[in-house]
């Protein structure tokens, strides 16, 4: 996510200035790789590190892990940055005075594959963090066998530590107390997994304290690759439940985000996308497309120009206890290089442009409660079609003067009983180093769409993107099918998670909860879609 909207500035004890994101990190041992805890932005150089002890030492030492080819190139840029007084993400390609540094000292712009060199997210995060960002939750592992956080229970019991409970209010007030305006809170969290508890906790203690705050929830879900039930299976659909039904609960909108095809047991095929041809296994492909989505659908309450905030975001979808809504996007948004965005527009009268992003299906109508939709990446001289005096223009669209009147029109013409909030924004997104480069060589650097490849492959430097948040009927039909899913299953099979702490009626009450959430999104048309399914 581009940090630059959600920076904080401070200073270095030497006095340079420095920009790091305001962020809190919960994370397991073992995922930050080479990324120091603690960071290094605001280490003391001249900090005593002598020992006191003057009787007999061992000293055992242990070489650290390697870093990639993208991290070292970084460190070197970072480097030189920190000797010119400049430290932060908005000044990586650029020295103080805003002239480009030496080529040597870039971070390759055409790319090194990292495919095989990345295990954790850490391996390629291109911003510094703040020291007190990290939070490491030290009794459970990343990988292996044993110690894994695989229980809702599991991680709601973490906040119930005082521990972890303290240092996590200590870091929150440190970064809300230095808002100007504090908005509300974005959480981030795995439904899949004891995540899914630690965000139940978290969402709920914000929730309390920081009562009138936007609180929006994004649970995301990896691509399951196997075919055969297990009981991690059954592990991953009880989190998911409980996942839905709490954050949903407490906080002002929830929206979960995964290119899998399905959040239930059997996996469906993973989302495809035309022009973006990635590796659905791998978390560095998939968190690119997931981390680009949310990047540009939550723009409408980043942005300074913005009219809506967070709250009044959500008050505009959780009409009647709808408090879920699903993500689609279309990544890239796709535009020939020589089209206008109302020709680009024309060749979608029938289904819209993006792919479902939450797991829940296609919609099988345009019917749909209420939407935000934001298109960025778009010039000016392309967002309208300047028809000659005394033509007829091709369509509605070509009619339209400027380009958001264009999107507002396309979105009233495929959602006509819909309340629609449209952005148009003319910066693309970024895909330099580290974004994975999976994409079609029929893109140019702009990722617009060329008739033909290029005779000589170039790295693209940006895309243009669609995104789409909408509270669809299609998540009755959704939640339902995890409700009937459960329903099937003899949950006393499973003492073990239950074990972990969380009571079998608190579950049995999380379902009801579930089904009456499903049926706030229930119409005349989803409803025989339902039953048509049951007698089956």
């Amino acid at each position: 996510l581009c940090p630059d909207v959600l920076h904080r500035a401070g200073r270095s004890p030497s006095g340079q200035e420095t920009y790091t994101p305001r962020l809190i990190l919960m994370d397991l041992k073992g995922n930050l790789n080479t990324l120091p805890q603690e960071g290094c932005l605001y280490g003391d150089p001249k900090r005593d590190t002598s020992v006191a002890w003057q009787g007999n030492l061992i000293t055992h030492q242990e070489d650290p892990p390697t870093r990639n080819l993208f991290l070292q190139d970084l460190s070197k840029l970072q480097g030189c940055l920190s000797s010119e007084g400049d430290l932060g993400p908005r000044a990586h390609a650029l020295s103080k005075d805003g002239s480009p540094l030496p080529t040597q000292l870039h971070v390759s712009q055409k790319g090194r594959p990292l495919e095989g060199s990345v295990q954790v997210w850490s391996d390629y995060l291109r911003v510094r963090l703040h020291p007190r960002s990290t939070c490491m939750i030290r009794q459970y592992n990343y990988d292996g066998e044993s110690c894994q956080l695989e229980a809702f229970g599991q991680g709601e019991s973490l906040l119930h530590d005082p521990t972890y409970q303290e240092e996590l209010e200590d870091r929150l007030h440190f970064y809300v107390e230095e808002c100007d305006y504090l908005q509300g809170f974005q959480i981030l969290c795995d439904l899949d997994n004891g995540f899914s508890g630690v965000g139940a906790k978290v969402t709920e203690l914000l929730h309390d304290e920081y009562s009138g705050r936007g609180i929006l929830t994004w649970g995301l879900t990896p691509v399951i690759q196997n075919t055969e039930v297990s009981g991690k299976d059954f592990y991953r659909l009880m989190n998911t439940v409980l996942g839905i039904v709490h954050l949903s609960s407490h906080s002002s909108l929830f929206c979960p985000l995964s290119l899998s095809g399905s959040l239930g047991l059997r996996p469906e095929a993973p989302v495809t996308l035309p022009y973006a041809h990635y590796e659905a296994s791998l978390n560095y492909h998939s968190s690119a497309i997931l981390a680009t989505a949310l990047d540009t659908l939550s723009v409408p309450y980043r942005l300074q120009s913005s009219p809506i905030s967070m709250a009044q975001l959500a008050d505009a979808f959780n009409v009647s206890g709808r408090k879920v809504v699903t993500a689609g996007a279309a990544l890239p948004f796709p535009m020939a290089h020589d089209q206008s965005l109302p020709d680009a527009l024309c060749n979608y009268q029938l289904a819209v442009p993006w792919a479902p992003l939450s797991s829940c299906g296609e919609p099988k109508d345009s019917c749909c409660f209420g939407q935000a939709v934001v298109l960025r990446g778009i010039g000016k001289e392309k967002q309208s079609c300047n028809c000659p005096p005394g033509s007829q223009p091709k369509s509605a669209l070509h009619a339209c003067g400027t380009g958001e009147e264009v999107l507002e029109c396309y979105l009233h013409a495929q959602f006509p009983e819909t309340f629609s909030t449209s952005y148009l924004l003319q910066e693309p997104c970024k895909v330099s180093t580290p974004y994975p480069q999976f994409f079609s060589a029929l893109l140019n650097t702009q990722g617009f769409l060329l008739d033909n490849p290029p005779r000589c492959s170039t790295a693209l430097e940006s895309i243009p993107v669609l995104t789409a948040v909408q509270s669809s009927p299609v998540l009755y039909s959704a939640l339902c099918r995890l409700y009937k899913e459960l329903q099937r299953v003899n949950l006393r099979r499973w003492a073990s998670y239950f074990s972990a702490g969380v009571e079998l009626s608190d579950f049995q009450e999380a379902l009801h909860e579930l089904r009456t959430l499903a049926q706030c999104y229930e119409t005349s048309s989803v409803l025989g879609e339902s039953e048509d399914e049951d007698s089956d």
